[in-house]
């Protein structure tokens, strides 16, 4: 693939991935996908499941600003806040220099920077760690754990998290989602699903106090040696923030398209 054929496909493995999980936080969820934007709403407390993607092609900077002030209006109507996803690659070079204050001007704040990440990777071995052990998200307990982990590791209020993960099927029956288990307590955590022919590696965090370990690529590979062994899929993909960077390609991922993450001005 060329460096854009990837940034496109990261976009939109995250519009696919992101459809599914905020449709099973709740059915009425807003899935829209407008000209040049895809709306991932759910609409919750766990800003991460309340997403709008830019997803046009080659966009101008009069085109890109049109963009962000229709995201930030979209933002305002909510209840709950989120983030807009905005892949850079996808951007000509005037839009790109204009983003030093186009999203400031429709009213929106930088939060984090990510990259994409994609690689034909699978099957990868099935990971030993001497201090872990992995257990599959199948119950409630678990999916309580998983949540508590992202907080944790994210900065936010335990009863956030919950509140997008926690009732969920979809995550114990359609995503292999893993607790890496140091003794009884779990340290860190990693999910894979099926999106249009890949595996998207989605949700890996690691508990403040365990990291600098290698919990977090060891949990991310069991993820993707167990969804890869159901599925028979070859390519992976993911959205890697600044601390999981590093780590990705060891696995055997390559960075394609920066990511920039913003949310409304407060």
């Amino acid at each position: 693939m060329t460096g854009l054929t990837e940034s496109i496909e990261s976009a939109q493995q995250l519009a696919v991935a992101w459809r599914a999980l905020v449709l099973d936080r709740d059915a009425d969820a807003d899935v829209r996908d407008l000209p040049g934007i895809a709306v991932r709403w759910a609409d919750c407390r766990f800003s991460f499941y309340n997403c709008i993607v830019l997803t046009d092609v080659g966009a101008g900077a009069d085109l890109v600003a049109q963009r962000l002030s229709q995201a930030a209006d979209i933002m305002r109507a909510k209840k709950h806040p989120g983030f807009l996803w905005l892949f850079e690659d996808l951007l000509d070079d005037e839009a790109r220099t204009a983003l030093a204050t186009a999203p400031e001007q429709a009213g929106l704040q930088y939060a984090f920077p990510g990259t994409g990440m994609a690689g034909d990777l699978l099957p990868v071995p099935d990971p030993v760690h001497p201090d872990l052990t992995f257990v599959r998200v199948r119950t409630d307990e678990h999916l309580r754990a998983y949540a508590d982990l992202q907080a944790r590791a994210y900065g936010f209020p335990l009863e956030e998290g919950r509140d997008g993960l926690l009732g969920s099927t979809h995550w114990k029956s359609k995503m292999y989602a893993y607790l890496a288990m140091r003794g009884d307590v779990p340290v860190a955590c990693a999910a894979t699903v099926e999106a249009e022919g890949r595996l998207f590696v989605a949700y890996v965090a690691t508990d403040p106090q365990w990291q600098r370990k290698g919990y977090g690529e060891a949990v991310t590979r069991k993820a993707l040696h167990e969804g890869a062994r159901a599925t028979g899929l070859t390519r992976a993909t993911l959205h890697a923030t600044v601390a999981g960077a590093p780590v990705y390609p060891r696995i055997g991922f390559k960075p394609n398209s920066p990511i920039h993450f913003y949310n409304l001005k407060e």
